[in-house]
């Protein structure tokens, strides 16, 4: 198991690349043509008896079954995928464990290192004239006025509450919940991983509500480094590392990929992610505040839907035809009661 230290003794910056990917296919900002694949395990792989039953490992031909489901259902959209077999799946990543049955390749996906997806962003906003804080907290939002922590108030038509996780402290009565993740990162190893790989039961394990879970999903660093993932917890709301959470994640890692064993990680760290009773993020307009709208719950995907929250949220400010239904992301939907607290 690759031996953890909670905080590297020496930064290391690296410039913003996209990795080749093994994966689920989404809306993102691809800044390079790269290729991603979900790895299904073979009879033999050992189970933890510690293992919860949404994250053992799902055997045999009904998994690659699942497999060619996705590669129908990306077809469908037009896009480009290819299942491979065990052969293909070992060429091209040929330190994951013997005996894996097969992967899905999804060549036009890609991972964006998201500290520069949102310096670009925040950057093109500058040039349209946005306003940027920095080391500076929001305290309160509402009826048509921000106000800040250094006591400056911000008015507007309209505002939009983008906090993920903390949403709810900024406006009562969302239903976000706070769901806690774990990752590794590695000393660096060029060319020990091609792409980012993810077990095929990794939506199952991000979609369980009652219990923890980890789920294997590692991705190659333009740096040589390693990033481990993934793990999710409910109801853990101090930032600290929990090492038997870090223990199973590392374990299930290890189970795809052994060699991972005797590498070095140079940190650990926390986060969270915004979560919804039912999954699906908050956007648009809050009952309880004409003025106010939200842009919050998109769990583990934010970096990934912020274009299209962004769309959604303009056309519904503008008046414009969203171009996909918007029903099941309106924020009502959780609070079909509420009365407008908006004074006349």
């Amino acid at each position: 198991m690759p031996r953890v230290k909670q905080a590297s003794k020496q930064k290391r910056t690296t410039k913003a690349a996209t990795v080749k990917v093994l994966g689920a296919a989404g809306l993102g900002l691809s800044l390079a043509s790269s290729a991603s694949a979900s790895t299904m395990p073979a009879a033999g792989i050992p189970q933890p008896d510690n293992t919860s039953p949404n994250q053992r490992f799902i055997l045999g031909e009904e998994e690659m079954a699942d497999v060619r489901r996705k590669h129908e259902y990306y077809g469908t959209r037009g896009v480009p995928t290819e299942v491979l077999d065990a052969a293909a799946l070992k060429k091209l990543e040929p330190n994951l464990r013997d005996g894996m049955a097969g992967g899905l390749l999804v060549p036009e996906d890609a991972v964006l290192y998201p500290p520069c997806g949102a310096r670009f962003l925040i950057e093109r906003a500058q040039k349209h004239g946005a306003e940027i804080h920095v080391g500076i907290s929001v305290q309160r939002m509402g009826a048509c006025r921000v106000t800040l922590t250094n006591g400056r108030e911000i008015a507007g038509d309209r505002i939009v509450n983008a906090g993920g996780a903390w949403a709810s402290e900024l406006t009562p009565g969302v239903e976000i919940n706070k769901r806690k993740g774990h990752l590794v990162i590695t000393d660096r190893y060029p060319g020990f991983l091609r792409h980012q790989l993810v077990e095929l039961g990794y939506l199952k394990s991000a979609h369980s509500v009652t219990s923890d879970s980890v789920a294997f999903n590692v991705q190659p660093r333009r740096s040589g480094q390693i990033l481990i993932g993934s793990s999710r917890q409910y109801g853990a709301e101090h930032k600290e590392v929990d090492h038997e959470i870090l223990r199973r994640m590392l374990q299930r890692a290890q189970e795809y990929m052994p060699g991972l064993g005797p590498l070095s990680a140079v940190r650990s760290w926390t986060g969270f992610r915004a979560a919804t009773p039912d999954k699906l993020p908050l956007i648009g307009p809050w009952p309880a505040d004409e003025s106010l709208f939200l842009a919050t719950g998109h769990e583990g995907l934010g970096i990934t839907t912020s274009l299209a929250t962004a769309r959604i949220l303009v056309d519904q400010i503008t008046g414009a035809q969203a171009e996909i239904p918007i029903e099941p992301y309106l924020p009502v939907r959780m609070h079909k009661d509420v009365v407008s607290t908006i004074s006349d």
